[in-house]
């Protein structure tokens, strides 16, 4: 049984903050599959459209028939421990700096047979286990082998916490605790054992509902950001910078309508100075502390989240330059995500779909609650994800972009939604 993590000690100051080390992350282009199910957290195994055969590692063609049919495809997992060692010598830095590192072969019972990396929990073989993919801190798909049935504190062994961002003892940054969004994210962040969360709050004379109550929380500070203001940003970043582990950036402004029902461009730039160029003052200014921290002990820096939106991948008419802005943000967000991975931080891109507040009012259900999208970031930094796509509406948006953005694009303008 994994034994509870305990609440680190106060840094010593006079120690050198370590620097990362990454495992190894060199992977074929055919390979690079299994890490993009990873990212969205999936395992998928390649799988052979002429013969059924399920095959790992991947290949360019089938191991049984030569077919280069090969499809990717979700698996269950389930397997058979079949031998279990432990390292206690490495000759790759990031393993050395973390022995001992349970490995284990595992005989799924679709068919491969797959090296693994074993959590604590897992017994002596043989043994039945739960083979599932996880991103590790090169941002690069690594196989788990989880016990059928794991306690309460399994996300607490040292080799997963090492794979996920999960917020327990570490501090966040929230950059917006006006909204609904923003007030759920706090509750959802405490709750999951968060040490210190950072609340921004740019108008601190708008009283608005639900801002007491995170206020009175214990484990909640509220800091002045404002992320239409550069030195709002740096003067944050330079009292809190160097502590923070988490940032997620939730401040947005969304507005209705396209391009020919309103005149000028004041509420666009509005959208843009605070979807687009506010996101890009937040990681200028908080990314490069994060990335020196990445190594900081158990309580490291870790993530990045961006709150995005599903109509960043197509544009809705109806909030058609909202969608633009979301858009911007989505490019900035993967060129973060580059610049970010060497460090080991993981940058998580959330794509809601409508969410219930003001804004959609006017849009029929399903809509996402506030509560619903803040337990789904939650869950996305414990299972060390990198693309989340909260509530109905953005699956069902996500699976006919993937099929066709053409066609999508047509209903879209179609008034379809």
């Amino acid at each position: 049984m994994t034994m509870p993590l305990m609440k680190p000690k106060r840094k010593n100051p006079v120690l050198r903050t370590r620097q990362i080390n990454l495992p190894p992350w060199g992977r074929s282009r055919v390979a690079l599959g299994m890490t993009a199910a990873a990212a969205e957290g999936r395992f998928e195994l390649q799988v052979c459209g002429d013969c059924s055969a399920v095959q790992y590692p991947p290949r360019e063609a089938c191991h049984r028939c030569l077919s280069a049919r090969l499809q990717w495809r979700a698996q269950t997992g389930e397997g058979t421990l079949l031998g279990l060692t432990t390292l206690h010598h490495s000759n790759d830095l990031f393993f050395r700096e973390r022995l001992p590192w349970r490995l284990g072969l595992v005989h799924l019972d679709a068919g491969p047979s797959l090296m693994v990396h074993v959590h604590r929990e897992v017994g002596d073989a043989p043994a039945r286990v739960h083979v599932g993919a996880r991103l590790d801190r090169a941002g690069q798909a690594v196989l788990i082998g989880f016990p059928q049935q794991g306690s309460e504190h399994m996300a607490d062994d040292p080799m997963l916490r090492e794979m996920t961002s999960d917020p327990k003892f570490r501090k966040v940054l929230v950059t917006d605790g006006k909204t609904a969004v923003g007030q759920a994210i706090v509750h959802a962040l405490v709750k999951a054992g968060a040490d210190i969360v950072w609340v921004g709050h740019a108008e601190p004379w708008k009283k608005l509902p639900g801002f007491d109550d995170i206020t009175a929380l214990p484990q909640v500070t509220l800091v002045p950001l404002d992320l239409t203001n550069g030195r709002s940003v740096a003067e944050l970043a330079g009292e809190i910078g160097g502590k923070v582990d988490i940032v997620i950036n939730n401040a947005e402004v969304h507005r209705a309508f396209g391009i020919a029902a309103r005149r000028g461009t004041d509420v666009a730039k509005a959208e843009m100075d605070i979807n687009y160029f506010g996101a890009l003052r937040l990681a200028q200014e908080f990314g490069p502390a994060l990335k020196g921290r990445s190594a900081d002990g158990v309580t490291h820096a870790a993530a990045w989240v961006n709150l995005l939106s599903i109509y960043a991948l197509s544009n809705f008419p109806p909030h058609g330059t909202f969608s633009a802005s979301k858009a911007a943000a989505y490019s900035l967000a993967q060129c973060q995500r580059a610049e970010m991975r060497p460090a080991g931080i993981r940058v998580i891109n959330v794509f809601p779909g409508p969410i219930d507040d003001e804004w959609n009012q006017n849009l029929p259900p399903p809509k996402v609650a506030p509560a619903a999208l803040a337990s789904a970031i939650v869950k996305a930094l414990r299972d060390g994800v990198e693309d989340v796509y909260p509530g109905d509406v953005a699956q069902e948006w996500l699976e006919r972009w993937r099929d066709n953005p053409k066609v999508l694009e047509r209903e879209l303008a179609a008034g379809g939604q």
